[in-house]
C-alpha cells in the first residue's frame, strides 16, 4: 500500500480571513465635475447650481461614487457637499477623490465594524491574492484590527505565508 498523502494545510488550526468576502456588490463610479466648470476650470455657481438641479441623480443608485475634477481647476468644498448631499440619497456611498481611495474608505467602514472576537487567540492568514479591487490600505487596516487579538497574523496563502505578528508569551 502506497504511503497515504496527507494534507497539513487542511488539518492545521489555520483560519483564513479573505478580505474579498466582505466586499460590497454595486458599481464604482469615477465623477468628474470638470465638464460642469467653464472650459473646465472655472466654477461659476449660478451655471454649477443649474447643472445640479438639471441633473438626474437617480442614475447613480446603488452605485460607489468618488467625485473628482481632471483638470488644475480649484474647487471649493461646498461644491462637492451640493453634489454629495443631492446624491446621497441614491448612492451607496460617495467619497471625494479617486476609485481607490472609495474601495478605502468601503473598506474603511466594513472593517471599523468587524467584531474580531471570533480570531481570538487564533493563527489568521489574512489571504492575499483577491479577484477583486482590495485596496492595499485595507490589508493594512485588517491586520491593525487583529493585532493583539489573535494569536498570529499571517499574509498570503497557507502554503506560503508571509508571518506580520506574534503574540508574545506572557512570563
Amino acid at each position: 500500500m502506497a504511503d497515504e498523502i496527507i494534507n497539513r494545510v487542511a488539518q492545521s488550526k489555520l483560519i483564513t480571513f479573505d478580505l474579498e468576502d466582505y466586499y460590497p456588490n454595486g458599481e464604482r463610479v469615477l465623477f468628474d465635475i470638470s465638464d460642469w466648470l467653464m472650459e473646465g476650470l472655472i466654477l461659476r455657481e449660478k451655471e454649477f447650481r443649474k447643472y445640479i438641479d438639471e441633473y438626474d441623480w437617480s442614475q447613480h443608485q446603488n452605485q460607489y461614487v468618488a467625485l473628482c475634477c481632471s483638470t488644475d481647476a480649484i474647487i471649493p468644498a461646498w461644491a462637492y457637499m451640493l453634489i454629495s448631499v443631492n446624491m446621497t440619497p441614491f448612492v451607496e456611498k460617495v467619497i471625494i477623490g479617486t476609485l481607490e481611495n472609495l474601495e478605502t474608505a468601503v473598506y474603511q467602514e466594513i472593517i471599523g465594524n468587524l467584531d474580531v472576537s471570533a480570531y481570538q487567540d487564533k493563527l489568521v492568514i489574512i489571504k492575499g491574492c483577491a479577484n477583486k479591487p482590495i485596496p492595499d490600505n485595507a490589508y493594512a487596516m485588517m491586520a491593525g484590527k487583529l493585532h493583539g487579538v489573535a494569536k498570529s497574523i499571517m499574509y498570503g496563502e497557507a502554503c506560503s505565508a508571509v508571518p506580520l505578528y506574534k503574540k508574545k508569551k506572557r512570563s
